[in-house]
């Protein structure tokens, strides 16, 4: 049989092996060359990139309080008998809002009479006595040293009635300090101490939220400044009524993060308050983004190029894919808005994109959508 075939191809006996070789080259050469099948296209879905004039806003959730807040103490020591504010009450400037035992106190005041008394008997004395020399010495019946005595007599004696008297004002200061006061008009809105209570100088008993000026204050997380607010204006609304609603500007931005919640404090000054809205009332505020263009994807497209994001992008002529780092601004509910790596016009791939490799060719509807 291989005669047979060596014979009907033309060829002998001896060049079998060698023939066969030639035989496997060329089936080798064959897949190789052009006539092969080109490879296949994969089908995906796109989308053209167009910007989008918009304005967003960002909604947040904070409480309205008093720009200006006190903590209220005694400025002596003692027992209390008398507390005359709770927390919610409103109170006026000057009124008394707890009593301290003023025993103590009163017989300082009654030490520092009596003192001042006998601080105005011994000028008596010592006034009569300069006078006296004062006369003799005139005449030449006393001596200069008894002058002199007698004249500074006299000044100690002032000096002890002006002491005496500096004392007593003390005393009194004292015994009215056992009254705590008010010191503008305002709401209580905490408290920490109670009759029978015995409360050391200047330990806080009362915070006064005072009137006039309010702050709805915000905690928000730090992503927030990363987009251009508007800070001069800030729509304000009550949560249990959101017919209740303010204008505020951003009046102060805490510049530390809170180490617990890793948020940033932010203070909204509000302007004209509603009486409604009062203090503690929990406010919900919103603030517009700068409006501009932005350029948004289904975040179906989001892929990563090592630790950066990226997008696949087709090529116009090519029809083949090369995967694009991108910079993303923000997320949204099934979108993601890039702030760098696209320009209008160009076509991403937001499905099939896991199954695509750079250069691979792909093939998809031609609508402009």
């Amino acid at each position: 049989m291989r005669q047979r075939f060596y014979r009907r191809i033309g060829v002998g006996q001896k060049a079998g092996p060698a023939f066969g070789v030639a035989l496997v080259a060329a089936a080798l050469s064959a897949c190789n060359d052009g006539s092969a099948a080109p490879n296949r296209a994969l089908f995906v879905r796109t989308e053209l990139v167009q910007p989008l004039d918009r304005q967003r806003t960002a909604t947040l959730t904070g409480e309205v309080q008093a720009r200006f807040r006190a903590d209220l103490s005694f400025r002596v020591s003692g027992r209390v008998v008398a507390r005359f504010a709770d927390v919610g009450a409103h109170v006026e400037a000057g009124e008394v809002l707890a009593r301290l035992d003023p025993a103590e106190q009163q017989a300082d005041v009654n030490a520092a009479t009596a003192a001042e008394v006998a601080a105005e008997a011994q000028l008596r004395v010592a006034s009569a006595t300069f006078e006296r020399q004062k006369t003799l010495i005139a005449e030449g019946f006393t001596t200069r040293v008894a002058f002199d005595n007698a004249q500074e007599g006299l000044r100690n004696a002032e000096a002890s009635l002006e002491a005496a008297k500096a004392q007593l004002g003390t005393a009194k200061d004292a015994l009215s300090y056992t009254e705590l006061r008010a010191g503008a008009s305002g709401v209580i809105t905490a408290r920490s101490l109670e009759a029978g209570q015995v409360v050391q100088a200047a330990q806080p008993v009362f915070t006064l939220a005072q009137d006039g000026d309010r702050d709805a204050v915000f905690d928000v997380y730090e992503s927030i400044f990363f987009g251009e607010y508007d800070a001069n204006h800030v729509s304000l609304a009550l949560l249990s009524d959101p017919s209740v609603t303010a204008t505020g500007y951003v009046r102060e931005v805490s510049p530390a993060i809170d180490a617990k919640s890793a948020t940033v404090r932010i203070k909204i000054a509000i302007q004209n308050p509603p009486a409604t809205m009062t203090l503690g009332s929990a406010v919900a505020g919103t603030a517009n983004r700068q409006p501009g263009a932005q350029i948004s994807v289904p975040w179906t497209a989001l892929m990563a190029l090592g630790p950066k994001p990226a997008v696949w992008i087709v090529g116009p002529q090519t029809k083949t894919v090369s995967l694009r780092p991108v910079t993303i601004e923000g997320y949204e509910a099934g979108a993601v808005i890039v702030k760098q790596g696209l320009e209008p016009g160009e076509r991403v791939v937001v499905d099939g994109g896991k199954l695509l490799s750079p250069g691979q060719l792909v093939t998809f509807d031609e609508s402009p959508s």
